[in-house]
């Protein structure tokens, strides 16, 4: 059994996600293999909220090139929007970054 600590690997911190922090919707990089089951549990876990809803999305890898030689493409993985419940706590984690 992992920790929580290995199904989140980091939070996602762009314009876009920070905008959405008002309506209590977190977005965080986890594991390629993790359950939404999995995720709610680990973000419970770890930031000692209540997760109303779990979406996941498979993020496809970019193609990149180096050069003449022929396109590679960089590594895909996995994002997670939570959303918490209304009568829970922000994550004080993103409470400076807005």
């Amino acid at each position: 059994m992992r920790s929580a600590y290995d199904v989140i690997i980091r939070p996602i911190i762009t314009e876009q996600s920070m905008e959405q922090t008002d309506i209590k919707k977190y977005v965080f990089e986890v594991a390629k293999d993790a359950g939404k089951i999995e995720i709610k549990k680990a973000v419970e876990e770890v930031f000692g909220v209540k997760v109303a809803k779990v979406n996941t999305l498979n993020m496809k890898g970019k193609e990149k090139r180096q050069g003449r030689h022929p396109a590679g493409y960089t590594a895909g993985w996995k994002k997670a929007v939570v959303r918490l419940t209304e009568d829970s706590k922000t994550i004080e984690f993103f409470e400076g970054m807005v």
